[in-house]
């Protein structure tokens, strides 16, 4: 039995755990505001709010349902457009309709239900992340945006950490929202048994377009609430629980006070609605050869903390994780606990770059990370990563032996370049030829000195070593 709240109404279902949680809205409960698009993530049509008691708290986040399986809303409070209607406009839908910034109005419920997401958060993140994973083919987004910007400004006059009290007062929220906190608590609590066969699911947002039909037909496996989703500074490494989402961990405080550089990158990285979903260990196991936060974590020399149905543990460097493509050193029975990386000192320097034929929301043609330390103009640590130039996520482990140690200079770089080639082995598919990425991660690699060391290396010598081919096609 799943048990959740739905809008204002207790849902006890017997559905299959598995099944989507948009088809369970839309076919089950008529709900037709929440739209069927992509059935991707990509879209945003399907999106609604889901609420959930963290430490008592009642904090809301924006999600696409589309990629949600059912068991996953059980004790949460899943929000649609239905039920975010009052007798009048709210604030945001009314910002849609006077901005002009709806047509056809198939999306409009989805941009309406994120930018609500939006002011119910206490995060001050740019109004446009929030509304990053809906998409709208007919108005064009002047009008949106300036609707985006009249939502964010009202945050101003909302009592920061009592967003939800403060908008049910101001009649912004239903007055209905006033229960939910403690009807949740009155849910009865999730058991489980586990059975073999089953499916273990993080935030679904790859298994959900992968596998759909398969997912919905397996139990899938509810012990991920057993899996750790904090973050911890102990023996001068920060520890993250594996179960963490991609935003709570950008977004935790240990995170931007040892990591202040992770901000600046993550909108590279999905939607704010996949974000909200998608776990950082979910992302390391889908094992793409591309995968952004797994290219981010090699450059930090990550470990990984993998523990079986016993409870033992063992270690395994992520650099040594990915055996090949789509196969990874996790055997039977085992899953990831931690992820663990050092704490970057005061001196490290860290950049990612990403080539995508979309700037936002879309995968890598190549990405590449690099984390380096230079004192006196010496390499002294080095931790080159990319994607998309082999079958898995690549840590650069020749091309970094070569240049610690060395002094940052031009010619370092030249025969960095010629190392770095020897070393990879891209094959040309959608994404791009061999010869292209080839030619892409040369410049990703020049592209990370560019940026981090123009006053030592002379930023009209490196973009002329940029246009200068000597790359063996």
């Amino acid at each position: 039995m799943i048990e959740f709240i739905l809008n204002n109404q207790k849902i006890i279902t017997e559905k299959a755990n598995g099944s989507s949680l948009l088809d369970f809205i839309r076919n089950d409960n008529h709900l037709l505001g929440t739209k069927i698009g992509c059935r991707e993530g990509d879209c945003g049509a399907c999106t609604v709010l889901e609420g959930s008691l963290n430490n008592s708290q009642l904090t809301y986040k924006s999600i696409v349902s589309c990629l949600t399986p059912l068991i996953n809303a059980y004790g949460k409070h899943i929000v649609t457009i239905e039920g975010l209607n009052m007798e009048v406009l709210s604030p945001v839908q009314k910002s849609i309709a006077d901005n002009s910034a709806t047509q056809c109005g198939f999306c409009t419920p989805g941009f309406v239900v994120s930018l609500t997401g939006h002011l119910l958060s206490s995060d001050n993140k740019d109004p446009l992340q929030s509304i990053s994973g809906n998409i709208c083919r007919c108005t064009g987004y002047k009008s949106i945006e300036k609707a985006a910007n009249e939502v964010d400004d009202l945050k101003d006059i909302l009592l920061k950490g009592s967003e939800i009290e403060s908008m049910i007062e101001k009649g912004w929220l239903p007055e209905y929202f006033t229960s939910i906190q403690k009807r949740l608590l009155e849910l009865n609590p999730l058991k489980y048994q586990k059975n073999n066969g089953e499916l273990l699911v993080g935030g679904g947002t790859d298994l959900m377009v992968q596998i759909p039909e398969k997912v919905r037909r397996l139990r899938i496996d509810t012990s991920k609430s057993n899996i750790p989703n904090a973050i911890e500074y102990a023996d001068g490494k920060l520890k993250v629980g594996a179960g963490i989402t991609m935003s709570d961990f950008v977004n935790d405080p240990l995170i931007n006070s040892e990591f202040t550089q992770l901000k600046t990158f993550y909108p590279l990285v999905a939607s704010e609605q996949i974000r909200n979903m998608g776990t950082l260990a979910g992302n390391i196991v889908n094992a793409s050869p591309i995968g952004d936060m797994s290219i981010m974590l090699l450059a930090l020399n990550t470990e990984l903390v993998l523990e079986n149905e016993t409870g033992k543990q063992r270690k395994v460097k992520l650099s040594g994780f990915f055996l090949d493509y789509k196969k990874i050193d996790l055997k039977s029975g085992e899953l990831i606990k931690f992820i663990e990386f050092e704490k970057p000192k005061e001196s490290t320097l860290f950049n990612f770059e990403k080539v995508s034929k979309r700037t936002y929301l879309d995968i890598a043609s190549v990405n590449s990370a690099l984390s380096i330390i230079v004192k006196n103009e010496i390499i002294e640590n080095i931790s080159f990563s990319a994607g998309g130039i082999a079958a898995v996520p690549k840590f650069m482990s020749e091309t970094n032996k070569f240049l610690k140690g060395k002094k940052l200079e031009i010619r370092t770089l030249e025969t960095a370049l010629e190392v770095l080639q020897n070393e990879i082995s891209p094959i040309s598919d959608i994404r791009g030829s061999k010869e292209y990425k080839r030619l892409l991660i040369r410049q990703l690699f020049l592209q990370h000195f560019l940026k981090l060391f123009p006053e030592v290396l002379g930023t009209d010598v490196v973009h002329k070593l940029m246009i200068t081919n000597k790359i063996a096609l």
